[in-house]
């Protein structure tokens, strides 16, 4: 994501959303272990991270479900994300 996106993204959470509160991300990833475990590593240890494959075992998506406190939160989990190699937000 560029920072325009990022931007125009904060916009639409600050109207759509309160906080704290708890937001669902979604990501696509290829299903190599490495690039779950760096999706799974961008959340605290408790959060519960559902992943599930594909059909034909190429890609896994992941959805967490995370509390919270501000939109800037939200921001650097997708600048952090942003950096796996070939990763989906949905």
């Amino acid at each position: 994501m560029t920072e325009e996106e990022l931007n125009n993204f904060k916009q639409k959470l600050i109207e759509s959303m309160s906080f704290p509160g708890v937001y669902m991300f979604k990501f696509i990833v290829t299903s190599e272990h490495r690039n779950i475990a760096l999706v799974q590593n961008l959340f605290e240890a408790e959060t519960i991270i559902n992943s599930r494959g594909s059909s034909n075992g190429k890609y896994t998506s992941i959805t967490v479900k995370q509390v919270v406190m501000t939109v800037e939160e939200i921001l650097e989990i997708y600048r952090k994300a942003s950096e796996i190699k070939g990763i989906i937000f949905l």
